[in-house]
């Protein structure tokens, strides 16, 4: 029974270690956070994610969950509604098809939840070294004492430990998008009821949606701007820039600040994607946002992480004990899915790309090869 070791416990991941134990393997997932990660925006599962989700035998218990928006008004910085639609939203698109939208830490606990019986999971750990020996890969660990695997895929994010030991630094991959984005969680004090809000007050814009039966607000956040210097990239920093841009705005700009201020669940990123010509390196693949993040601004990066995770099952599953001719083939099947995946997030810059676009692009690729 080969083994695989799959850093990273959020989405891709687990969904990887699903599939490789239906298929005989025996998975290992390791990640860096006490449990499974809660806060986020909500994401989208689009197209034939959705045909993953169901083979998981999950799509019912994610359609419970989904968010249930009416609709969503677009304001001016004075906060005067300038636009309202009850057709669509700029966060899940139409209101009436079949793609849903749910909260990223319900999907992440759905996951986990649906797969911790049979696979290892270590959390509060990472992954400090990689060495290739033969016919494995020893690893080194933060906490555990280092452990040999048949295989190793990184599923751990736009900063991804694997890709930067497997490949090298971040930097060579990045492609900075122009902004970054923050989101965080507060209560509903807008009084929200199933509807959105977004606004742009010059360079910076938000949405906010109200979850958990109205009782919250999320809040994605964003400005624009290049790469931002070391010392502005730190956590506390990043807050900070934040709650000041936060603060200028002209409508509710206080009270966003003071909720960014105190979030427990604050992040914020640089929008940006990861593009590379090959994504794997002997015994060891990556997956998902470390291999190929689309961005926020695709809403695809969900959809393409579970897309990926199932891709590569099956390709290992296909071909056994033959890591390399089952990454070929994972990176053939998968390209021209990212390729298009990734192009959302730059074809209409300041907004969402077309409906028609995201409908060739969430269907870009059969499960079935």
């Amino acid at each position: 029974m080969q083994t695989v070791l799959i850093s990273g416990g959020g989405i891709a991941g687990p969904v990887l270690a699903h599939r490789l134990r239906r298929h005989g393997f025996r998975p290992t997932v390791v990640e860096r956070a006490a449990g499974p990660r809660a806060g986020g925006q909500a994401v989208d599962i689009r197209g034939v994610a959705l045909d993953v989700v169901d083979r998981m035998g999950l799509l019912e218990r994610a359609s419970g969950v989904r968010t249930r928006m009416r609709g969503m008004s677009v304001l001016d910085p004075e906060g005067n509604e300038v636009h309202r639609s009850t057709e669509a939203t700029f966060s899940s698109g139409r209101l009436d098809g079949e793609d849903i939208e749910v909260l990223r830490e319900d999907l992440v606990r759905m996951v986990h939840e649906h797969t911790r019986e049979d696979v290892e999971y270590l959390f509060d750990e990472t992954i400090t070294a990689l060495e290739e020996q033969g016919a494995g890969v020893r690893v080194d660990f933060a906490r555990h004492p280092s452990r040999t695997f048949d295989l190793v895929v990184g599923a751990d994010g736009l900063h991804s430990t694997v890709r930067r030991l497997a490949f090298g630094p971040e930097e060579g991959f990045t492609h900075h998008l122009g902004s970054y984005l923050s989101v965080f969680g507060a209560e509903n004090f807008l009084g929200l009821d199933d509807w959105q809000l977004w606004l742009t007050d010059g360079d910076t814009g938000f949405g906010i949606m109200p979850v958990r039966d109205n009782t919250e607000l999320r809040v994605a956040f964003g400005f624009e701007s290049g790469p931002l210097p070391d010392h502005l990239r730190r956590p506390a920093a990043l807050r900070e820039t934040v709650v000041g841009k936060l603060e200028a705005l002209r409508w509710e700009g206080a009270r966003l600040a003071e909720a960014a201020r105190k979030a427990p669940d604050f992040y914020c990123d640089a929008m940006a994607q990861i593009r590379m010509d090959q994504w794997s390196s002997g015994r060891v693949t990556l997956l998902g946002d470390a291999g190929y993040c689309p961005s926020p601004l695709s809403g695809q990066g969900t959809s393409m992480a579970l897309v990926g995770a199932y891709v590569l099952a099956d390709c290992l599953a296909q071909a056994p004990g033959d890591h390399r001719t089952a990454y070929a083939a994972y990176e053939h099947r998968m390209r021209p899915f990212v390729t298009a995946n990734q192009a959302l997030a730059t074809e209409n810059p300041g907004g969402p790309a077309s409906e028609e676009s995201v409908d060739r692009a969430k269907n870009a690729i059969s499960l079935d090869a």
